[in-house]
């Protein structure tokens, strides 16, 4: 049985997250890891969504990786969604140790935003066609 209410508020959460994020572009303003952070946030509560609406009951973590693993397991097409994975970093050890993402780039914020946005059209349309 799906919970669709669930996955909504799921996906209405990571839309807020999205949002945050849209107004996080100037990396001057924005560290990489409170925009990183937002991201894996985003990803992991449109993940979460995603499984709810499948009926899957998502376990307590912050692994974006483990979460696609369980979606895959259940049928689900995720390829398009693996890079996302990196992200994961972000949820802890980004936020509490100092200096422990020194990247030899800044993050293409351009870019992941519009890759954490496509993973949530795409739970956007699982939740429509449930809505059906």
């Amino acid at each position: 049985m799906t919970d669709i209410k669930q996955a909504d508020a799921m996906l209405r959460m990571a839309q807020r997250d999205l949002t945050a994020l849209r107004g996080m572009q100037d990396a001057t303003v924005f560290a990489d890891e409170i925009f990183g952070f937002h991201v894996q946030q985003a990803v992991e509560k449109s993940l979460k969504a995603w499984m709810c609406a499948l009926g899957l009951t998502y376990p307590f973590t912050h692994h974006i990786n483990r979460l696609l693993v369980l979606l895959k397991d259940a049928g689900s097409d995720v390829e398009a969604f693996w890079g996302l994975d990196e992200f994961t970093v972000y949820a802890h050890q980004a936020r509490y140790e100092e200096g422990h993402l020194e990247a030899d780039a800044a993050l293409d914020r351009e870019t992941i935003l519009q890759n954490t946005n496509n993973l949530l059209h795409h739970v956007d349309g699982v939740l429509t066609l449930l809505h059906k």
